[in-house]
């Protein structure tokens, strides 16, 4: 397979573009990160979402058989970028695969998308919640794109335990980076999950099962 990943040089990302190695091609904003994607393995290209037109991203994914959006305004950024990288590049990337005749999206989301923020947490939180539920609304309206939406908990750098919950709706709770990264492969090798918003966390399930049952 040949697989799109937009946030390359992020966590999640990177732990994909090492299971998919010369399969994975690495979206990245720093041309200072070329390097380390490349050293996955993968291919990396520049491209800059909050800047690159539709068209400009279409030709990078012209011929791939599925796009996976994991990027983010990460920590310490301001609202404004939650809207411009968390919700408006999902959008550019799935109006993207949509004109490059690449159906396959999986879309990295967060739970806590889909309803109002959390009494308490400060604006840049409920910002990127805002973010992450318009983007899912709008991959959730093209008819066009064989979506799958991924909602991990807490995110962590523990090692990867390849046992999980993942459900449309599960209780909050902390899950591997490792372990979002294997299950997003699960999903690309498993078109049945298309049309699903999908919670995780850790829990007792092998990864294995959950791709064997859909």
């Amino acid at each position: 397979m040949r697989i799109i990943i937009a946030g390359g040089h992020g966590k999640i990302a990177m732990r994909l573009t090492e299971r998919l190695k010369s399969g994975a091609v690495g979206l990245v904003r720093n041309p200072a990160h070329v390097a380390d994607v490349e050293a996955t393995g993968a291919q990396a290209v520049v491209c800059d979402l909050e800047k690159a037109s539709v068209e400009e991203v279409a030709e990078i994914l012209r011929g791939a058989d599925a796009v996976v959006f994991a990027a983010g305004a990460g920590p310490g950024s301001g609202a404004a970028r939650k809207d411009t990288v968390d919700r408006a590049a999902s959008v550019l990337l799935a109006d993207a695969a949509e004109l490059a005749g690449v159906r396959r999206f999986i879309q990295v989301s967060s739970m806590g998308a889909g309803k109002p923020p959390v009494p308490g947490r400060d604006e840049v939180w409920a910002a990127y919640i805002k973010a992450k539920t318009e983007a899912e609304e709008d991959l959730r309206r093209r008819d066009g794109l064989a979506w799958t939406i991924l909602r991990p908990g807490r995110l962590t750098d523990e090692p990867g335990t390849g046992l999980v919950r993942l459900a449309p709706d599960v209780p909050p709770g902390s899950v591997p980076r490792d372990d979002v990264a294997a299950v997003i492969m699960a999903l690309l090798e498993n078109p049945g999950t298309a049309h699903q918003t999908l919670e995780l966390v850790s829990g007792e399930t092998p990864i294995i099962d959950f791709v064997a049952t859909e």
